[in-house]
């Protein structure tokens, strides 16, 4: 397997791997880098469908990647799905599955005529005093000490990252900024959460940080992303007889080692309550996805708060990994990620409403009639002022196809879950589907005294507690996530969020794709370049557009820091008049 970048790898289509015919492969989960897997083993490694076995713990496919309608508790997404241009992998993939709405055209070209038409942005980022605008106004708001400290952070090496928080690289200065509150609400991070993982998401995206304060840098599906990603994937798999098994829980994977070589041997498996074994030879491809954001999520309803489950083995994910893991070092270590429930979870809601009352103040924050079909909030309004930091988003409507046209579909979510709320006075943890629809209609403004009557009759709500789903983001080191194809592995690969590669970041849709094009790619030797992840932390003009915005419209001159100091002296912009350097800082504000 190797990079490449340019169209010339991107449009061609590579020859039939030799060997193929004679391969079956067994995809470990049916999330969406599972899904990717059996796509790009079909697409490019011209492997026949009825060869490739996707084996599924649950009843429906999707993994974290889902939307449904829920017969007795109504709507439910447990999360969303922010995407970008540059998810080379993720459009290398979709431009090959077809559209289920729109005959003869990809999933790419709906998703890319859609946000044409429609381009993303957000009104108000930032809320505060129940529905007023925090009037953030596009600023960071960075201190001269905070952006020197993003700096750093940005040129520090990955191995002296190592087992780090982010707390272990900021002070208060760089908390009390614009940055930090646009930062974790948008990502969910944590200021115990790793200080690598920080660095990696600032240099790969550092080409969208003039986007981050207005969200103009996101791209966003028509429907939930089950509809829109998923069910498309599926239908185009189907078509090609790949065969799904459900209600399967794989339990391990045993290898045989032998001259540095590593086999994977055999499957076990619990189908229907029996216990299964599945034989391999090393024809057989085995992936499996390693670790679950969303494994042990209960839900709750209107009249109870979700329980949260910190049982151990009640899902399937973490707990194959840790048996795979005990067979070998190379396989990493699961306990670094799933140990810490305290430190890894989050509650988010879906929120249904039910009549005319309160989408007047959603239109009122969001500034744009939420029934036009077309963005709403243009991604979350942070409740700035909210001890549970809460945020709300409601993406373009109807979220599901299935939708009443007089219903809105609101996701909310809160980082702080162990703290009481401003106007229920209890943990989020602890709140019930009407208790978190109380909170949320205080802050965006409901008159206090008409907020319960409007939260039992005017919405309904499904809270969703999650113990893993910032699981990614605890510090680690080397070796805690295994490579994508560990050492000496002839048939075998991880994927998805907890695999390992290089300089992509993880809780995004891109790293599941890229992870199971990487494992395809390595184990069937498919000679096409894997796009490499976009280089704009290398773009000297991005640095300088990404150094104008952060510093709010300040010259270089204005900065009393040495290095900035050094660089807008009188002497180096003497040296550097008439200049292509001269041009670029004059070009992007910085002089």
């Amino acid at each position: 397997m190797y990079y490449s970048n340019g169209n010339y790898e991107a449009f061609a289509r590579p020859v039939k791997p030799e060997g193929v015919d004679r391969k079956s492969a067994y995809l470990v989960g049916s999330g969406l880098a599972s899904l990717a897997a059996a796509c790009f083993l079909v697409r490019d490694g011209q492997m026949k469908g009825e060869h490739i076995h996707i084996l599924e713990e649950l009843s429906i496919a999707g993994g974290a990647c889902d939307g449904i309608n829920d017969p007795q508790k109504g709507f439910i997404i447990r999360g969303g799905r922010e995407m970008e241009n540059h998810f080379e992998c993720l459009w290398d993939l979709f431009h090959s599955i077809p559209s289920l709405e729109t005959e003869g055209i990809s999933v790419l070209d709906e998703f890319y005529r859609l946000n044409k038409r429609d381009p993303n942005y957000s009104l108000m980022r930032a809320s505060v005093n129940r529905g007023e605008d925090a009037h953030t106004d596009g600023k960071f708001a960075l201190s001269e000490k905070a952006s020197m400290e993003i700096v750093k952070l940005f040129l520090t090496k990955d191995e002296d990252l190592y087992d780090k928080t982010i707390d272990d690289v900021f002070d208060e200065e760089f908390y009390a900024s614009n940055f930090w509150l646009y930062w974790q609400t948008m990502f969910a991070f944590e200021k115990w959460h790793s200080a690598l993982e920080m660095k990696l998401y600032i240099q790969r995206f550092i080409h969208h940080i003039g986007g981050l304060p207005d969200f103009s840098a996101l791209k966003f599906t028509k429907y939930n992303q089950y509809e829109s990603l998923i069910l498309p994937m599926m239908k185009y798999l189907e078509d090609h007889n790949v065969q799904f098994q459900y209600d399967t829980r794989v339990t391990n994977v045993r290898f045989e080692k032998k001259d540095g070589k590593k086999v994977a041997r055999q499957i076990e498996c619990i189908r229907g309550g029996k216990q299964e074994t599945i034989d391999l030879i090393e024809d057989d491809l085995v992936f499996v996805t390693n670790g679950s954001c969303t494994e042990n999520a209960t839900l709750g309803d209107d009249d109870h708060a979700p329980e949260m489950n910190t049982r151990p083995g009640e899902g399937g994910c973490w707990q194959l990994w840790k048996n795979i893991a005990a067979q070998d070092p190379d396989f990493g270590r699961p306990d670094k990620f799933c140990s810490d429930i305290h430190a890894t979870n989050w509650e988010s809601a879906t929120i249904t409403t039910l009549d005319g009352r309160i989408p007047p103040y959603i239109e009122k924050m969001c500034k744009r009639d939420p029934f036009s079909g077309k963005v709403v909030t243009g991604g979350i309004i942070t409740v700035k002022d909210s001890k549970w930091l809460m945020s709300f988003t409601l993406n373009r409507q109807p979220h599901f196809k299935s939708q009443p046209k007089d219903q809105l579909v609101v996701w909310v979510y809160g980082l702080y879950t162990d703290v009481p709320g401003d106007f229920i006075q209890k943990p989020m943890k602890e709140c019930t589907g009407n208790e978190i629809v109380q909170e949320w209609l205080y802050h965006i403004g409901v008159p206090v005294e008409e907020i319960e009557e409007l939260s039992h009759t005017g919405a309904h709500c499904v809270p969703c507690m999650m113990p893993y789903i910032t699981s990614f983001f605890m510090p680690r080191t080397k070796g805690d996530r295994p490579k994508v194809v560990p050492e000496g592995c002839v048939n075998f690969a991880f994927i998805g969020q907890f695999a390992d590669t290089v300089r992509d970041t993880v809780f995004t849709t891109e790293y599941s794709v890229r992870t199971a094009m990487e494992a395809v790619y390595t184990l069937l030797d498919v000679d096409r370049g894997v796009p490499e992840v976009f280089g704009s932390c290398y773009d000297v003009r991005v640095l300088l557009d990404s150094t104008s915005k952060m510093m709010d419209g300040k010259k270089l001159s204005d900065l009393k820091l040495p290095f900035f100091a050094e660089l807008a002296g009188k002497t180096a912009l003497k040296k550097f008049s008439g200049t292509v350097v001269e041009e670029l800082l004059e070009r992007y504000h910085l002089i």
